[in-house]
């Protein structure tokens, strides 16, 4: 073989080599940066715990943490209520009760009225128990009349913007209605309480019952 044809040769072998070693270079840094995109996205979600809860969990946690809703009705109150005789015949006739009750805290998210009102039509004597769920971020209020001895289905809701709606489900001569319990003015000295009832799935209401709160103030609250 002639000196040129061995320049030739190795020549041609050099070019190989660089173009093989090129190609090793190129692949291995594309094994080390990846896919550019999902290399961000999958840092992203590692950064970010959040991206893994669902919508729900989400705006759970951005709720308002109601367990000391009802903080402001602890304490002794006189009570005025106004109570419709027939509610949903069309009736307009009220009778109207004076009284006296305790609302005393169970826990934080938990507490239990105790009320005894005198009227025209006589005694009335009750308790309300309410518990709150931080799951739901929902009250339950259960009432009971010593009477009947029996708690009632809960009243199921919340507040918002210093309005507390609770709602149930009930059957008045045959025919299913929506109670609805409304509370306002609740972190004041004289918080308002009513009771509505519907025949038309919540279309209109007829208010039946209206409460006034007073609170008593205490030796301690004179003395200062």
């Amino acid at each position: 073989m002639t000196i040129k044809k061995v320049w030739i040769c190795c020549a041609i072998c050099a070019v190989g080599f660089f173009f093989h070693a090129a190609q090793v270079s190129a692949h291995s840094n594309s094994n080390e940066a990846g896919n550019p995109q999902q290399s961000q996205n999958s840092s992203s979600a590692q950064k970010n715990p959040d991206a893994e809860q669902t919508p729900g969990a989400k705006e759970r946690d951005g709720q308002h943490d109601g367990q000391h809703d009802f903080d402001p009705l602890i304490g002794a109150w006189k009570y005025h209520l106004k109570r419709r005789l027939n509610p949903l015949t069309g009736s307009n006739a009220w009778v109207e009760f004076d009284g006296t009750g305790v609302c005393r805290k169970v826990w934080d998210g938990a507490s239990l009225d105790q009320v005894e009102l005198d009227g025209p039509t006589g005694h009335i004597e009750g308790l309300t128990l309410r518990v709150y769920n931080p799951q739901s971020h929902q009250w339950r209020l259960y009432w009971a009349n010593k009477k009947v001895g029996i708690l009632d289905p809960p009243q199921v809701g919340e507040f918002k913007n210093g309005r507390g709606e609770f709602f149930a489900q009930d059957t008045i001569n045959g025919k299913t209605i929506l109670i609805r319990f409304a509370w306002t003015n609740t972190t004041t000295d004289t918080p308002h309480f009513e009771q509505s009832f519907s025949d038309d799935g919540g279309k209109t209401w007829e208010v039946n019952w209206i409460t006034d709160q007073t609170r008593v103030k205490d030796e301690s609250d004179k003395a200062h």
